[in-house]
């Protein structure tokens, strides 16, 4: 179940129109099924390959979408597009969730910083990554005709933490399977869902979403 969100005032409510990753739709679905002020839609989660197209698809949909909301909200951390997502989150006048990944705000920020300072060589997974590890991972990666690119992909990697939001028996003999076949130690960590719920709380109460620093203002990381 999903850590406990707060109470909401349903008097005068925003009209929210949330843009998400289709990696957090099932998530995003979960959190807003008592939000009937809440809209979803998501784009392709397969931009992750390909995340300099992020920000132009995000800026396309909030165009295409935003006729009739308050308020729009992009449900994508950085993703890898290397702080080119925030400037169409600045010009656009919407807000994006915090963070670098979903990782981070899956696991929140502080525990994330002690996952990496621990053990920087770590791999980690999601529900959503541990349910499509074979397709997205093995298969994308080319690991299931070339299984002699483990090395070049995962060589350096000491540790595949397995970040659950759900505790599903299944998902858990998936990715410790996963850590296996990627020679990698195997954890497990359960972090509901972390700060994107607190986060989609907020923003459908019409309250201030968690600041987010401009990965521009580090040169990228």
């Amino acid at each position: 179940m999903p850590a406990s969100l707060p109470e909401i005032d349903r008097q005068d409510q925003p009209r929210v129109l949330v843009v998400g990753c289709g990696a957090l739709a099932r998530e995003l679905v979960a959190l807003t099924k008592d939000l009937p002020n809440v809209d979803i839609t998501c784009l392709p989660a397969t931009l992750h390959n390909r995340p300099g197209g992020i920000p132009a698809a995000v800026r396309e949909r909030i165009r295409r979408r935003r006729a009739g909301y308050d308020r729009v909200f992009v449900a994508y951390a950085d993703c890898g597009t290397g702080g080119l997502l925030d400037p169409v989150i600045a010009e656009e006048g919407v807000e994006r969730l915090a963070g670098a990944h979903c990782y981070e705000f899956y696991a929140t920020s502080p525990e994330f910083a002690k996952l990496v300072e621990d053990e920087p060589a770590t791999f980690f997974l999601t529900d959503f990554l541990a349910r499509n590890f074979d397709r997205l991972v093995i298969k994308g990666l080319g690991l299931d005709r070339h299984p002699e690119l483990r090395d070049q992909y995962f060589g350096n990697y000491q540790r595949l933490v397995y970040l659950a939001q759900t505790d599903d028996p299944a998902l858990t003999v998936t990715a410790r399977r996963a850590a296996r076949r990627l020679g990698l130690r195997y954890e497990r960590r359960r972090t509901d869902y972390g700060e994107l719920a607190t986060t989609i709380a907020a923003v459908a109460a019409g309250q201030p979403a968690p600041p987010v620093t401009s990965l521009l203002d580090f040169g990228g990381r």
